[in-house]
């Protein structure tokens, strides 16, 4: 929001005040002043006059000038291309300081200069201010330009000071000069005074003009026939609140339609009154054809956009730009006003599609207040009058109901005080209400005030208290230590997991990847243990960015694949992260292997990354947290079949909860994100959380001697080995002592093919008997040994392999 020292001088007094001074106490008052800096400067300037123009001796480009400033006659040496003998000129003489540094006298190719013939840029005007030809050359003044007027700037009108003021979403009330004027009065307690244009617009004789709404997304519309106007130069005011506001005079009647605009923030738009025939305007949607607006470029149409219309074609885009076939000529000789309300999304979706950004669609997208369009046409038709001859003026129609929202909201002192913590006096509260235009009244300790129009933030009893600490001062707080409980600084359970999971993960040389939470829909669709429905984003940055995920191995075989296009063939990641779903949250671990896990090539050993690699570290790590092992259960997947390989996979369950899958990625989907043979994995870390934890316990080693028995048995190809493991397990206590002399048992190998039938496999295992109280002999080992090849003979089919 830019506005300007010459523009709030109109309304209050602000004489006292420097630039930086004002700047401060907008700031503090909540409207942060993103910057302020002069219109242009420089001294020791002066309008001169060229008398004499000449090519120099010594150059192809540099011309020597003298130049009549009033006292005196300078030899000045320039170099712009458009100087010439006659021209009114901006001269910066010898001492002068400009933005671009001090000018001297000097000698230039071997010709004295006194001086620089001055552009506008020079002096530090924006050059988005200036035209193609200002920017080329030096600034050529009028005519009539007094020479020896020592303040060419303010001649100009450049002798402003610009402040660029951060609006908050809540304050979209101060895009309008006017409001903007009251909230600084308000914040220095000094007097505002407004034009005075009420009712201006009431006034003129039956018009034929018909305006009609087909759309609920126009909710207000007035207009206006002006029957004759005169097309002239605005004037000099006009004209530098406009440079302020960085806007070009373009003629009277153009510049009143933005500076009403810039005045009251209600975006309005005057037609040729001779392009619209039968004066009938409807405010429409549904088209979907091609438009060429003002600025002369084309742009399409889509059914959801408004559209302003006139015998059922376009002749504007609403609240955007109006058409080139209706746009104000020199030729024009009466117009018709159009003021209106429009729906700030539909206006916010057509200017993003289009890429169309205007000072009017910005002012609809941010809010406009609702009595604005009633206030604009009255201030338009008061300086259509007075600067453009207006004439055959018709009465205002309307379509839509104008409405005036009395907010009236109460407090009491001490409730203001409670809120903020403060001590001030009911009459420094009503003050404040005061010098807002509140107007408060107060009737037993109560205080009751009516908002105006143009606050539509003010809802409640704490909007009334932010105005009040705001307008009196911040620092007029209380200062007071804040009461904080004593807490320790520690870890909850679900981050103690997730630190413990990532150090032993990366302790097995894993390594952690962060991936994007968004993701595509065919990355959603390929969720895997996803945690529930996923949630779609209103305006996603791209279709790749569209959905909140509800699993991680999707991004994370992305990853994967990533790296084998670049050539790391070896690469072993993880991820934990949190996933948001319209159920809720959860967090989840996801591994992907691929390659090799471990490799140590002079010793010619290495752990392939594969299904069994996969299996041992989530079983290692379970172990690690404290869940217990009897509790851990494989199965084969049924689960997934398409993203996992149907027969090198399972499900993993704590108890009777399933808790995650691996396994080998399905070569289907592996071939679909352009990656080889991976192993694959998701965890639920929520559930795992969950499942209550052993408790750690400890014993002696045992003094006494271990012994080793190797024995392979033919089983039912079918039979898991795990079955065998727990069947042996079960007897290998004593039968005497009632220990458990069995100590480990362990699967080395698995064979299958000659001297075994095709429907069988042999299983080779490795048992380890050892008591902790005495040295066991053959006679007890053997016990034990025969009533586990027994069990294993009833409960497995297993025979003795010989």
């Amino acid at each position: 929001m830019r506005t300007s020292r010459k523009w709030l001088s109109q309304y209050v007094d602000i004489d006292d005040l420097t630039m930086q001074e004002l700047a401060d106490k907008i700031t503090a008052a909540g409207l942060e002043v993103e910057g302020c800096e002069p219109m242009s400067s420089g001294s020791n300037l002066v309008i001169g006059e060229v008398l004499t123009c000449q090519p120099h001796p010594d150059s192809d480009h540099l011309n020597v000038t003298t130049v009549h400033v009033g006292d005196e006659t300078l030899q000045i040496v320039c170099g712009a291309p458009n100087v010439a003998a006659g021209q009114k000129v901006i001269v910066a003489k010898a001492g002068a300081r400009l933005p671009g540094g001090e000018i001297k006298k000097g000698m230039i190719r071997n010709v004295e200069s006194n001086g620089m013939i001055c552009a506008l840029f020079e002096l530090g005007v924006d050059p988005h201010l200036l035209t193609e030809e200002q920017k080329a050359g030096i600034e050529v003044l009028p005519a009539d330009a007094p020479v020896g007027h020592t303040d060419p700037l303010g001649y100009l009108g450049y002798d402003d000071e610009i402040f660029e003021i951060g609006l908050t979403p809540n304050r979209s009330d101060c895009q309008a000069q006017f409001n903007l004027g009251m909230e600084v009065g308000a914040i220095l307690d000094r007097e505002v005074v407004l034009p005075n244009f009420d009712n201006a617009s009431v006034c003129g004789k039956d018009t034929d003009l018909k305006i009609e709404s087909e759309t609920e997304q126009c909710p207000l519309f007035l207009g206006k026939v002006i029957g004759s106007i005169t097309i002239k130069e605005s004037p000099r005011w006009m004209k530098e609140l406009l440079q302020a506001a960085g806007m070009h005079s373009i003629n009277n009647v153009v510049d009143i339609s933005n500076i009403v605009m810039l005045e009251t923030g209600q975006p309005m738009h005057f037609y040729d009154i001779d392009a619209i025939r039968n004066q009938e305007i409807t405010v429409k949607n549904g088209f979907d054809e091609d438009y060429v607006a003002l600025d002369g470029e084309t742009y399409h149409l889509l059914p959801e956009d408004i559209v302003i219309t006139n015998e059922g074609k376009p002749i504007g885009i609403a609240g955007i730009m109006g058409g080139d076939d209706s746009k104000i000529l020199d030729s024009t000789r009466g117009l018709i006003i159009e003021c209106a309300s429009f729906d700030h999304v539909s206006i916010r979706n057509t200017a993003r599609r289009l890429n169309l950004s205007t000072e009017s669609s910005l002012r609809y997208q941010r809010g406009i207040e609702p009595m604005a369009p009633k206030k604009a046409m009255d201030r338009a038709v008061q300086l259509l009058i007075q600067y453009a001859d207006a004439k055959e003026i018709g009465e205002t129609v309307q379509c839509g109901e104008l409405r005036d929202p009395q907010t009236v909201l109460s407090c009491t002192a001490e409730e203001i005080n409670n809120r903020l913590g403060t001590d001030f006096s009911c009459e420094e509260i009503v003050s404040v209400f005061d010098r807002l235009l509140f107007a408060p009244i107060v009737q037993d300790g109560v205080i009751t005030v009516t908002i105006p129009s143009h606050r539509t933030d003010m809802e409640g009893m704490a909007d009334l208290s932010e105005e009040v600490i705001r307008i009196l001062g911040y620092d007029r707080l209380p200062s007071t230590l804040p009461y904080m409980p004593m807490t320790e600084g520690k870890l909850n359970k679900k981050q103690s997991l997730i630190r413990m999971t990532e150090n032993l993960f990366c302790d097995q040389g894993l390594q952690q990847c962060v991936t994007y939470t968004l993701i595509s829909t065919a990355k959603k669709d390929d969720a895997v243990l996803a945690c529930g429905e996923a949630i779609e984003l209103a305006s996603p940055m791209s279709e790749e960015r569209r959905w909140v995920r509800t699993s991680i191995l999707p991004s994370l075989i992305g990853v994967a694949a990533y790296n084998e296009a670049h050539g790391n063939k070896n690469t072993a990641l993880f991820e934990i992260s949190e996933l948001s779903s319209r159920e809720g949250t959860q967090n989840h671990l996801a591994v992907v292997l691929d390659g090799v896990l471990e490799q140590t090539r002079w010793l010619h050993e290495s752990v392939p990354a594969d299904f069994y690699t996969l299996k041992g570290l989530i079983e290692a790590y379970l172990e690690k947290i404290g869940v217990n092992a009897n509790t851990i259960l494989l199965k084969p997947n049924t689960k997934d079949t398409t993203h996992f390989h149907p027969y090198r996979s399972a499900e993993l369950y704590l108890g009777k909860k399933m808790v995650g899958l691996l396994g080998e990625i399905h070569p289907v989907y592996a071939k679909a994100n352009d990656v080889k043979r991976l192993c694959i994995a998701e965890l639920d870390l929520d559930a795992i959380l969950q499942v209550k934890k052993s408790k750690v316990k400890f014993s002696a080693i045992s003094r006494y001697p271990s012994v080793s028995r190797d024995l392979a048995f033919v089983v039912e190809r079918s039979l898991p080995a795990k079955k065998i493991m727990e069947t042996i397990k079960r007897h290998g206590r004593d039968p005497q002592t009632k220990e458990t002399i069995l100590k480990n048992v362990e699967v080395f190998d698995i064979y299958e093919g000659e001297h075994v039938a095709e429907n069988e496999k042999s299983v080779a295992i490795s048992i380890t008997f050892q008591s902790s109280r005495q040295t066991l002999t053959d006679a007890q080992m053997n016990q034990v040994f025969d009533s586990i090849l027994e069990a294993l003979e009833k409960e497995c089919h297993a025979v003795l392999r010989k």
